[in-house]
C-alpha cells in the first residue's frame, strides 16, 4: 500500500499505480495535514489580508481583489478559462499518471485543497474513470494549466472522461456511479492547475521507455558483434579505468560478460582485423553517455515527484510564500538532454544495422541472404530504421532552448517542458523501433556463424528471438518482422533473460536500475 503525501513516490512505483499493480491511500497523518492547510486556507478567504489565488485574480489579474462572496466562483471559473488545449489527447496512461502524481503533490499538505477533492481525484484513479486531455497547450510556464484544467474539469462535471474504455461526458458518467460535481472551495482551482504534472507524467515514461531502450540496445550491441566478429578488446575492463565514466564503464562490464566463453568469439581472436569500426568499438562510450543522460532524467523527476509545485505555498494561516515552484525548467533541460540521449542510441543502432549489410565479414553474406538479386534481402529494412533516426534528429532542437512570454507578461519565461516531454517520449518510442531493426539483423548475421555458438546468455536472447521470427532465406514482408521485434522489445523477455547475472559484482548496477 502506498501512502500519499507520506511516502517516497519512484518512477517504479508511479507506474506501479497508474497499472494498478499497488494501491494507494491517503492514511491518518496526510489527512491531517491536508485537513490543517485546507483550515489555512479557508481562514484566509474569510479575512482582508490579500493572498494570491485566494481572494485576488490570477496571472495579471492578481492585483485584483475578489470578494470573499465570489471565491467559489473564482475557482470554477479558471478551470473553465483555463480549458484551451488542444490536438489529440494524451494516452489515458499518461493522464492517469497525471491525477497520481497531482495526488501526491496535494497530499503534502501545503496547497489548501480539501479532503473532499482529493477523494474523489482517488476515486478516478481507483476507478480507471480516467479526465481526456488534450496534448498541446502548455508552456510549462505556471506549470501545466491548459492541460492540468482539462484534467480537473470533471470534478465540476465538465469536461470528459473514458468510461469503460469509450469517450463520455463527466457529468453522464458521474451519475451512472451516482457522483454529483463539486463545489470547489478557495484555492482549490488553483491548487489543481498550478504544476509540472504533465511534464512530470511524460517525463516518467521517458524515464521508463529510454531505459528499457539502454537495456535493449547493449543487449542487442552484444548479439550484433557477434554476427559481425567483432573484438571483445574495447569493453576490457583495464581500459576503462583509465576513463572511468560510470555509464562507460557499466556498459563495457555488461557486455564483456555476455561475450564471456563464445565459440564464435574464441574462433576469430588471431584474424587480422586490426580494429573495429566505431559503432561497435565504441559502443560503451556512446551508450555509457546516453545512460548517464537517463540517470539525470531519472534523479530529477524523482525528486519533482515528491515535491510541492503549487503557487502560492501555504505553511499556515500567517504564512504564505508566491513563489516559483510551478516551473518547468527543472525538467525541461534534463528532458532535452534525454531526447538527444535517446536520439543518438538510435543513430549509432543504426550504423551497426548498415555495416551487417555490407558483406565485408567472412561468412555473413551481402544483405544478410545468400541468394540475392532475386531477393533484396534486408536492404529496406534498414531504411526503416535510417528513416527513423532522421525523425528523430528533426526532434533533437531543445524546446527549452525557446520562451515565449505569455500572460500579458506576467510569465515572461518559460520552460517549454511540456514540449520537450511529448516530444523526447516520441524519440523513445522511435527508438524502440530503431532497435527492433537492429535486433533482426544481429540476429540474422548470427546464425550465418552457425554451428559455432555464442555465450549461455546470448544464446539464449537468440533463441527467444527465434521464437517468434525465423531466419529470412527469402524476401517476406519484413514489416511484419520488424513489428514482432518491437513487441519483442516492448515485452522486455530479452532484459528478463540476463538480468543479475551479467553484472552482479558491478557496483553501477543499482545506479542505473529503474
Amino acid at each position: 500500500m502506498f501512502n500519499y503525501g507520506i511516502n517516497h513516490l519512484t518512477v517504479k512505483t508511479a507506474l506501479s499505480l497508474a497499472k494498478g499493480e499497488t494501491k494507494g491511500q491517503l492514511n491518518p497523518e496526510a489527512v491531517n495535514n491536508i485537513k490543517e492547510s485546507n483550515d489555512a486556507v479557508l481562514t484566509i478567504a474569510k479575512n482582508e489580508r490579500v493572498v494570491y489565488g485566494i481572494n485576488t485574480g490570477f496571472g495579471p489579474l492578481c492585483n485584483t481583489k475578489i470578494p470573499s462572496k465570489d471565491t467559489s466562483q473564482l475557482q470554477t471559473n479558471i478551470l473553465l478559462s483555463h480549458s484551451v488545449g488542444v490536438g489529440d489527447p494524451v494516452d489515458p496512461f499518461i493522464a492517469k499518471l497525471m491525477l497520481i502524481l497531482k495526488v501526491q503533490s496535494l497530499s503534502k499538505g501545503y496547497s489548501g485543497i480539501s479532503l473532499t477533492v482529493l477523494e474523489r481525484i482517488l476515486w478516478h484513479i481507483d476507478n480507471d474513470i480516467i479526465p481526456l486531455v488534450p496534448e498541446q497547450g502548455s508552456v510549462g510556464a505556471s506549470g501545466d494549466l491548459a492541460p492540468l484544467s482539462h484534467l480537473f474539469l470533471p470534478l465540476i462535471g465538465e469536461g470528459y472522461v473514458y468510461l469503460n474504455g469509450e469517450k463520455t461526458a463527466s457529468a453522464e458518467a458521474l451519475s451512472k456511479h451516482g457522483h454529483k460535481p463539486l463545489a470547489l472551495e478557495p484555492k482549490a482551482g488553483l491548487a489543481l492547475i498550478n504544476g509540472t504534472q504533465f511534464i512530470a507524467a511524460h517525463a516518467v515514461m521517458v524515464v521508463d521507455t529510454l531505459h528499457n531502450c539502454l537495456e535493449h540496445a547493449d543487449l542487442i550491441a552484444s548479439l550484433m558483434i557477434e554476427g559481425l566478429q567483432g573484438s571483445k578488446m574495447p569493453f576490457h575492463p583495464e581500459l576503462h579505468k583509465t576513463r572511468p565514466y560510470s555509464g562507460n564503464t557499466y556498459v563495457a562490464q555488461k557486455i564483456n560478460a555476455l561475450l564471456q566463453d563464445s565459440e564464435i568469439m574464441e574462433a576469430h581472436k588471431n584474424c587480422d582485423r586490426v580494429q573495429d569500426p566505431y559503432s561497435l568499438r565504441c559502443v560503451p562510450q556512446v551508450h555509457g553517455s546516453s545512460r548517464s543522460a537517463w540517470l539525470h532524467l531519472k534523479e530529477a523527476v524523482e525528486i519533482e515527484l515528491n515535491s510541492v509545485t503549487d503557487n502560492p505555498i501555504v505553511f499556515s494561516k500567517d504564512f504564505t510564500i508566491s513563489g516559483g515552484n510551478f516551473h518547468g525548467q527543472p525538467l525541461a533541460l534534463p528532458l532535452d538532454y534525454a531526447c538527444l540521449a535517446a536520439a543518438e542510441l538510435g543513430n549509432i543502432s543504426d550504423r551497426r544495422a548498415y555495416l551487417s549489410l555490407e558483406g565485408k565479414v567472412a561468412g555473413v553474406p551481402k544483405l544478410l541472404m545468400k541468394n540475392t538479386g532475386i531477393n533484396s534481402g534486408f536492404m529496406i529494412v534498414q531504411y526503416t530504421g535510417a528513416a527513423l533516426v532522421s525523425e528523430n534528429k528533426g526532434l533533437c532542437f531543445p524546446a527549452s532552448a525557446d520562451s515565449i512570454p505569455t500572460s500579458l507578461g506576467q510569465e515572461d519565461h518559460v520552460s517549454m517542458g511540456s514540449i520537450g516531454g511529448r516530444k523526447a517520449l516520441r524519440v523513445c518510442y522511435n527508438l524502440e523501433r530503431i532497435l527492433a531493426v537492429e535486433l533482426l539483423c544481429a540476429a540474422q548475421a548470427m546464425d550465418f556463424h552457425r554451428p559455432l555458438k555464442s555465450s549461455e546468455l546470448i544464446e539464449a536472447m537468440h533463441t527467444e528471438i527465434r521464437k517468434h521470427i525465423d531466419h529470412a532465406e527469402v524476401d517476406r514482408i519484413f514489416g511484419d518482422d520488424i513489428e514482432k521485434a518491437i513487441q519483442i522489445i516492448k515485452g522486455r523477455k530479452l532484459v528478463e533473460l540476463t538480468e543479475d547475472k551479467e553484472n552482479k559484482n558491478d557496483p553501477n548496477q543499482l545506479l542505473f536500475s529503474l
